[in-house]
């Protein structure tokens, strides 16, 4: 079958597209005939090996996992002998991150793992792009303990992650403003945010607005940038960087006593989450916007759109037309 695969850490040229073996499909499997994959911000942290501590995972010298993606959406093109929630012929999509192996003609993962059914009018497109950015805010939803009602700011609202992150709140009925650039005030505000900032004109450097959350999707903002806009009542501040010197890794425990306080989000993925998803794209409630999409012979262009840090969304991989 036909693979991008990476045997060193390093830029995007590190990437190939080559023929390599199908993988086999154990007992407990189910094999995936990938039609859309994607390539994202944590493709590009592994790829890279940044932060270096990723590579106590991926390997030290080298990759142990050359073909690395983390969505999918296809068709179940085999099942093993012990697998009974999945059928041959069945649309599906999920997240594969550990593992990897979606940027390939075949992927085959538990039949456990996270993965679900695809909702019947949901391209494969839009299925493959809606899981990476989505669990990063679904984690940062639930480790900030939004609930309806609550005032809540998205930095960064045009990523995959904002994005996600607008759409999921306004689904739980919270009140949200989204920071963007000029070019996409529109786009947020048909994702339906209640208040759009244009960071580049000033606005969100002069706004004095105070919230139940701040979410920083980009991860371009500072605690101490943000304290300022943390209702005194207890606002919380989260982001999907380190930070500085890891500040973020530290602030929870130096804040946990104080009513302003930092959070790190610990996203996690199995398939109630993936299954959660699929009903939401199935009511229209998410939608995950697509930016560009590139042929699996085109993966290395797209590592270098996701990489110049303008890609609006997600930028998607057709790998089977």
């Amino acid at each position: 079958m036909k693979a991008a695969v990476h045997m060193r850490y390093g830029p995007p040229d590190v990437v190939s597209v080559a023929e390599v073996d199908r993988p086999s499909v154990g007992e407990h499997d189910v094999l995936v005939a990938v039609h859309a994959t994607t390539v994202n911000r944590t493709d590009c942290a592994y790829r890279a090996a940044r932060p270096f501590f990723v590579r106590s995972a991926t390997g030290l010298t080298r990759p142990k996992r050359p073909v690395l993606g983390t969505e999918f959406a296809g068709v179940v093109a085999a099942v093993g002998r012990d697998v009974s929630n999945f059928d041959v012929g069945d649309r599906v999509f999920g997240y594969n991150e550990g593992e990897f192996g979606t940027h390939a003609e075949f992927l085959a993962l538990r039949a456990s793992g996270s993965i679900a059914l695809m909702p019947p009018d949901v391209p494969f497109a839009t299925a493959a792009a809606a899981t990476e950015g989505a669990h990063y805010a679904l984690a940062f939803i639930r480790t900030a303990g939004i609930e309806a009602g609550q005032d809540v700011l998205v930095h960064g609202a045009t990523g995959a992650i904002g994005s996600a992150a607008v759409q999921l709140l306004k689904h739980l009925d919270v009140t949200v403003t989204a920071v963007c650039d000029t070019a996409n005030l529109a786009l947020v505000e048909g994702l339906g945010a209640d208040e759009v900032l244009d960071y580049t004109t000033g606005e969100f450097a002069r706004h004095t607005g105070t919230y139940d959350a701040v979410l920083d999707a980009v991860g371009r903002s500072t605690f101490g940038q943000c304290r300022r806009l943390l209702k005194p009542d207890g606002g919380v501040y989260l982001s999907s960087e380190m930070g500085p010197w890891a500040q973020n890794l530290v602030l929870p425990l130096v804040t946990v006593r104080r009513k302003a306080r930092v959070r790190f989000p610990v996203p996690r993925h199995d398939q109630r989450m993936i299954a959660y998803l699929a009903t939401l794209l199935a009511t229209g409630a998410f939608t995950p916007v697509i930016d560009r999409r590139f042929t699996l012979d085109e993966i290395v262009a797209a590592y270098e759109y996701v990489e110049t840090g303008r890609k609006v969304g997600n930028v998607v991989v057709d790998v089977i037309g």
